[in-house]
């Protein structure tokens, strides 16, 4: 059974929050940014459009790379919670392979 691209980066994030390297929830990931702890910024692709505008207007300050990607639901399932518009990885291997997939096409 081979898995698809979403359930390749579901899998990838939940490896990383068992593993301590992603922060979730708005003033979390402000903070991991700001003090430049984050490497990659992942934005639910229905976050609010005022939400998505901000991660960025962020991320594109600190010079972070970002992108979107799954929804608020189903990121929030693969970090074991009900729902979460953006989560920053921390852990440059995790980062790389994130970035990896979703530039695969689909």
């Amino acid at each position: 059974m081979a898995f698809t691209r979403e359930q390749r980066i579901m899998n990838l994030l939940s490896m990383a929050q068992r593993a301590g390297r992603i922060v979730s929830g708005s003033f979390a990931v402000e903070q991991s940014v700001k003090t430049k702890k984050a490497v990659f910024l992942l934005i639910a692709a229905d976050a609010a459009d005022e939400s998505k505008k901000n991660y960025k207007k962020l991320a594109e300050y600190y010079r972070i790379p970002y992108a979107e990607g799954l929804d608020r639901e189903k990121l929030g399932r693969c970090l074991g919670k009900e729902y979460r518009a953006a989560a920053v990885l921390t852990d440059a291997g995790f980062a790389g392979k994130l970035r990896q997939l979703m530039e695969e096409s689909i």
